[in-house]
């Protein structure tokens, strides 16, 4: 696979999990890809050395989404170490869940400031480098279009916002032929919510398959969405949910 040839890409939060799975699936198709993580240094390395085995750069950037500074400079430093960058994946992502009297101002403020404010902020620092035919993509969730029991109501708040997000940054850009795309994800078999999970067979019986997604089902469509072919797709949203909102 060769479609994303001499693209450099970023993903946020992309030491684990899904962020892990499409940093390693934009290697294989041929880009050079940073991730940036929070806690685990080993967990990172690891990852840089999967997408280093496949003849891509790899690189890691310790930067907390919550923390504005931190986004802008891992944008950047990338840019710059780099050479270039034409692909972000706004992957970073907390989940926060619980009765609506029970949360506190700070888990509020977490969850935007992580799951909005720093998609905005990585997308805008990201603009100032992408040139024609960038793609910023969003690593959204299947609870904005259904949300099926409560306690997710902050969490659903704050994915409904990529939405709005991906369509205003789509109108914004697309005169420079940028495209800005969003991935609603249903539940995702990973180290956060395993497909042997406590909770999993209530998700798993909301779904149309009958199954938990596999992280390498959603790095497929951010692939497709990253490169040529899918350069008069923006402003949308795919739901990668197994149709737990069909």
């Amino acid at each position: 696979m060769s479609r994303l040839n001499g693209k450099v890409a970023l993903v946020t939060g992309g030491s684990r999990g899904i962020g892990a799975a499409i940093a390693y699936r934009l290697a294989h198709e041929g880009a050079d890809v940073a991730i940036t993580y929070v806690n685990s240094d080993e967990q990172a390395q690891q990852v840089v050395t999967k997408i280093e085995a496949t003849g891509r750069r790899g690189m890691a950037v310790q930067a907390d989404a919550a923390d504005p500074q931190a986004v802008v400079g891992a944008v950047d430093r990338v840019a710059a170490d780099l050479g270039r960058l034409d692909i972000l994946v706004n992957n970073a992502g907390i989940g926060v869940m619980g009765p609506l009297e029970d949360l506190s101002l700070e888990q509020v403020d977490q969850t935007l400031a992580v799951n909005v404010r720093g998609v905005f902020l990585a997308s805008q620092a990201a603009a100032r480098h992408l040139g024609d035919e960038g793609r910023i993509i969003n690593i959204g969730s299947g609870l904005t279009s259904h949300v099926p029991a409560p306690g997710m109501s902050v969490y659903t708040m704050s994915k409904s916002a990529l939405l709005g997000l991906t369509k205003g940054l789509a109108r914004e850009l697309g005169g420079r032929g940028i495209t800005v795309n969003v991935l609603n994800c249903g539940a995702i078999d990973t180290d956060m919510n395993p497909a042997d999970g406590p909770f999993a067979e209530g998700q798993r019986s909301l779904t149309a398959v009958g199954r938990f997604g596999a992280p390498d089902e959603i790095a497929g469509m951010v692939a497709y969405l990253a490169g040529d072919e899918a350069g008069y797709v923006t402003g949308a949203a795919f739901a990668i949910d197994g149709g737990h909102a069909a």
